[in-house]
């Protein structure tokens, strides 16, 4: 077999089973966090953890699959694991970086819904110059 059609198919079994194992653990674990963000209301998280997750997938799939062709031809053993291990670890870093975003919004939201619950300021003691 061509060590470059070998090369395309290890990259994207690993690269699709990392995806997917990534979506699952952030569609798993959201869960909770969007419950408390919602107010309890949790139709609504998870009608938005779903969104999230196929969003995930569709950009994360999609990168999978633009960064799949290689410039050059790919001859022995040792340009297979250079070839993959280059490619893993930028979509290594697309991942974190996804998740990394993923943890910003959900904070953002967090401390929006916390912002209800929080008791009025405190007015001030005394008056200057009026």
């Amino acid at each position: 077999m061509n060590a470059t059609l070998f090369c395309y198919g290890l990259y994207l079994i690993l690269a699709l089973s990392l995806t997917i194992w990534v979506g699952r653990t952030l569609h798993q674990n959201g869960r909770v966090f969007l419950v408390e963000c919602f107010h309890g209301n949790t139709e609504l998280a998870e009608s938005v953890n779903h969104l999230l997750v196929v969003g995930f997938y569709l950009m994360n799939i999609g990168f999978v699959s633009l960064h799949l062709k290689t410039p050059e031809e790919v001859l022995g053993t040792r340009e297979v694991f250079e070839v993959v291990s280059g490619k893993m670890g930028i979509v290594l870093l697309v991942l974190g970086g996804m998740h990394f975003l993923n943890l910003l919004v959900f904070t953002h939201l967090r401390r929006r819904a916390q912002l209800v619950n929080m008791p009025p300021p405190v007015p001030p003691m005394l008056r200057i110059g009026v």
